[in-house]
């Protein structure tokens, strides 16, 4: 028995059947999830999470365990409590705007986690996710360098269905989304990723990501370099509506 999905049911009032119903199973489905422990898919964990208003860690921990990525745990509470949220990538689309094949893709491509890790690492991530959709999401703000809509991660099925999402997700009033052309030279971004978060309390933090793992930075000076580097990203990117329409183009590309 899985006594914490059992617990999150009984509190929302949900039913194995209900919950069936709003994550897209068989209700057969669900009742194994709760009466056998059995894990779920990882979108199917994000889902059932989102839905009972729970994290995925709180219903099946023990796909949280994960001994690779405790460094992280600090920039996930700093990222769960902040108002706004700016995010610079240069090589991927940020983490919190992948799909689940487009993510699997680029987990697996990076080569330092177990095989067994992986569906483990994308259930995170997808749950991760939940906080552009809550009842009060951060101000989202990202800015990604046109090479990251070209590059074929996963194969241009998931490159597809990647981009086609992209376009959905920048029509919600707190996503906003800019592309970096490809005729710009040189600028800020290629010295590496960063997001900024600010807090409801201002106060801010950085993150930045390195081939072992990312650091929190908070220190003005460092904080300071950074935002100098937001300008600077920001200011050679399109437009929002101008970035859409070229991601909307380019996904059609990878039919």
């Amino acid at each position: 028995m899985n006594d914490a999905l059992r617990a999150a049911l009984n509190e929302t009032g949900h039913t194995t059947e209900s919950l069936a119903e709003r994550v897209g199973v068989d209700p057969k489905t669900t009742s194994r999830w709760l009466a056998e422990g059995r894990i779920p898919h990882p979108r199917h964990r994000a889902a059932a999470a989102e839905v009972l208003g729970r994290d995925v860690a709180d219903i099946w921990p023990d796909t949280s365990r994960r001994r690779d990525l405790t460094w992280f745990r600090p920039w996930q509470e700093i990222e769960r409590e902040a108002i706004s949220l700016r995010w610079f990538e240069a090589n991927v689309l940020p983490g919190l705007l992948q799909t689940e094949g487009y993510a699997r893709a680029v987990l697996t491509a990076a080569g330092r986690h177990a095989p067994g890790d992986i569906e483990r690492l994308v259930a995170g991530r997808l749950a991760r996710q939940g906080i552009l959709r809550r009842d009060d999401p951060p101000q989202f703000t990202a800015v990604v360098d046109e090479a990251v809509l070209r590059r074929p991660v996963g194969g241009r099925e998931t490159m597809r269905e990647q981009l086609r999402a992209l376009v959905a997700a920048c029509a919600a009033p707190h996503v906003r989304l800019h592309v970096v052309p490809a005729a710009v030279g040189a600028y800020a971004g290629l010295n590496g990723p960063f997001v900024i978060a600010a807090s409801a309390d201002h106060r801010m933090a950085g993150y930045l990501d390195t081939q072992l793992q990312g650091q929190v930075v908070s220190d003005p000076a460092d904080i300071a370099a950074i935002l100098a580097a937001w300008e600077n990203v920001r200011g050679e990117a399109l437009s929002h509506w101008q970035s859409v329409d070229l991601i909307a183009e380019v996904a059609e590309s990878w039919t």
